[in-house]
């Protein structure tokens, strides 16, 4: 289903153009009645938004609401906060400018387009859209064809829900992407792998359009003596192969101290138990591979190194069980490129220089996760280390903070989203510098002559 004919792409844009300069969606009172209309959509067809999960990824229905439905406090965090995020805020000014007033006026960019990805193909596509409608735009909505059942739920929901002059839905593989963009929008929002980041990258380049791209990378958690071992390998676990390990801020390594690893290796194998018991294949908790494209791929990493648990597979039902790998090679390459699926490798270290120094020769990775309880280690890997952002005794839970930015740096991702950053990452901050007319001081006017050392004066 291709919810707007591809042929029919640039007129919708026009469409939305002609809304946008209504100036309609600049009342913040429009703004929060569509959020409150997008969250009163997704509680209308959860149901609906559970089968398609269900049968895109096989995703458990705790998890769905965990992981997806959850969007929904999204959504309530900008209602609450958007009159506020949207006033002009007062900007100080310096004693040579006390005739003046400063304030940063934030408005909508116009009309950005939303691609998203088909791990989380609900919560992804809808989070930025919140901020997308928050900060007053129109959009246009992708999402990822690869989760099918998911992507016609988000163009039904939409489609009954809203005007297409306001946000509109475009399904479809690559051809619908190159067509949408061939196109001029104000801002190109994409969550996905790093390869087809430099293909949005380059397509904006052509309008100068400015971009958001959230990545991936290897993200390294860091285990160190220090720790709660019981909380750490559940915590491990379950960040890990929530979603059969299709996370993008999912452990992708662990870099554990030589010390420890047998503990906390008989602890994982312990916690993988009590969460799936004897065979995954069977639990009613544990997702599937989203394709047989990524099957085959993840499949060829189980070569490499030692599988110590797991590595049983069903191809028939798009099956790896939850799998650690010991004895692997920085040149494997299960080490070489993201995994994006229910495989860990553990790597030992002895001293911790060994472990920052592993995670400085690679890409910058959109999370790490450090385990310890010793504050001056805490600190130095934070100090010594560059990432999207950091959880520390924990694992994914970042992703759930409103109040903290989440994005990437460097390969793993350009630019922010969530709670205030989305707001501010589809609005184009003005600013505005007013002058009084009771002075009006005659230094600065030509001729010149004689009032250098002023100038000089005012300027030291």
């Amino acid at each position: 289903m291709i919810t707007t004919e591809l042929s029919n792409i640039g007129n919708i844009i026009q469409t939305q153009r002609y809304f946008f300069q209504t100036g309609k969606t600049k009342d913040v009172n429009f703004r929060i009645e569509q959020l409150k209309n997008l969250k009163q959509a997704i509680i209308e067809h959860e149901q609906s938004i559970v089968e398609a999960l269900k049968a895109d990824l096989h995703k458990p229905e705790v998890e769905t609401y965990l992981t997806e439905i959850s969007v929904i406090k999204d959504i309530d965090y900008a209602i609450k906060h958007l009159q506020n995020w949207s006033k002009p805020k007062k900007a100080a000014v310096s004693w040579d400018f006390f005739s003046y007033s400063a304030k940063i006026y934030p408005e909508p960019l116009g009309v950005v387009l939303i691609i998203g990805p088909w791990n989380y193909p609900f919560q992804l596509i809808i989070s930025p859209l919140v901020g997308a409608i928050a900060a007053g735009n129109c959009a246009i909505i992708k999402p990822s064809e690869i989760a099918s059942h998911t992507s016609d739920v988000i163009a039904k929901i939409i489609a009954k829900h809203f005007d297409p002059a306001y946000l509109a839905v475009v399904e479809g593989g690559v051809e619908a992407s190159q067509k949408l963009l061939a196109e001029k929008f104000d801002h190109i929002f994409f969550t996905g792998g790093t390869a087809v980041g430099k293909i949005i990258m380059a397509a904006a380049a052509k309008y100068l359009t400015p971009v958001t791209l959230e990545l991936g990378g290897k993200s390294p958690c860091i285990v160190d003596t220090d720790i709660n071992l019981e909380h750490t390998v559940k915590r491990i676990t379950w960040g890990k192969f929530i979603n059969a390990g299709q996370t993008c801020i999912a452990p992708d390594y662990l870099l554990v101290n030589k010390t420890i690893k047998k503990d906390l290796i008989d602890g994982l194998e312990k916690s993988l138990k009590e969460f799936y018991g004897d065979n995954p294949a069977n639990s009613p908790d544990y997702a599937r591979i989203i394709s047989e494209k990524h099957f085959e791929r993840l499949v060829t990493f189980l070569k490499d190194g030692e599988v110590v648990i797991g590595g049983e597979n069903q191809p028939s039902e798009r099956y790896i069980a939850p799998t650690l790998i010991d004895n692997v090679s920085l040149e494997d390459s299960v080490m070489q490129e993201e995994i994006f699926g229910p495989i860990l490798p553990i790597i030992e270290y002895t001293d911790i220089a060994e472990a920052i120094a592993l995670i400085n020769s690679r890409p910058k990775p959109l999370a790490l996760y450090l385990f310890s309880q010793n504050k001056s280690l805490q600190n130095r890997v934070l100090q010594e280390t560059s990432s999207g952002g950091v959880c520390i005794n924990d694992t994914v839970m970042q992703v759930g903070v409103s109040s903290l930015p989440f994005g990437g740096v460097g390969d793993s991702g350009i630019g922010n989203y969530h709670g205030k950053a989305s707001f501010d990452t589809f609005s184009h901050h003005k600013s505005v510098l007013q002058n009084s007319f009771w002075l009006d001081l005659k230094w600065r006017y030509a001729p010149y002559q004689g009032k250098l050392p002023l100038i000089k004066k005012l300027l030291g």
